[in-house]
């Protein structure tokens, strides 16, 4: 079953990041449904440095994290990977939670077509820029409601009880200073998929 937009529109972004993590994230492109279970999400939010909304600097690029929560914001980093990112809040409190890296679940062999060679099967989608090419997500789906028939989550009914929940400090973000140090990463503890 598709998470609500309630679900989203909720305003604590770090338990909507630590909720996240067992659900199912899918798209269908060309009628050929891909996906995956959640492991590894971040949590972002205006407030803090590491958001690329932070003190509420609205700009082209980062316009969807403004919406109201049920979006996708796909932003393309360092020019190479496409980054899927879940819109949460309220329309006006830009904050979101990145997926960081998903197990695989439907269609691994067109995420295998995908991602062409990879050194090791583990390497599919065990990271945010990994996961995005093997599902076929790129910058057309910034904008999507995650409740149509392209991208979309679903709870799979995996409860993650608190202590195999690891939270730890969000990756790649050192210019955030201090804010960097927020343990807003979570991951499923042992997951072999987690990103490295």
């Amino acid at each position: 079953m598709k998470l609500p937009e309630e679900f989203y529109q909720r305003d604590d972004v770090v338990t909507i990041a630590r909720e996240l993590l067992g659900k199912g994230l899918f798209t269908r492109l060309h009628g050929i449904v891909t996906a995956g279970i959640i492991v590894e999400t971040e949590a972002y939010s205006w407030q803090e440095r590491g958001c690329h909304a932070y003190a509420n600097r609205k700009t082209e690029r980062n316009a969807m994290l403004f919406e109201k929560g049920g979006y996708a914001y796909v932003y393309l980093c360092y020019g190479i990977h496409h980054l899927f990112n879940v819109v949460t809040n309220v329309e006006g409190a830009a904050e979101a939670v990145l997926i960081r890296a998903i197990e695989p679940l439907a269609g691994l062999d067109v995420m295998q077509l995908r991602r062409g060679a990879v050194r090791q099967p583990i390497h599919l989608t065990s990271g945010p820029g990994k996961l995005t090419k093997a599902l076929g997500i790129d910058r057309k789906f910034n904008g999507n409601f995650l409740l149509d028939n392209e991208v979309w989550l679903e709870d799979l009914g995996n409860t993650i009880d608190a202590q195999n929940i690891e939270a730890s400090p969000r990756i790649g973000i050192d210019y955030a200073g201090d804010d960097a140090k927020l343990p807003w990463r979570f991951t499923i503890r042992g997951n072999a998929w987690i990103s490295r």
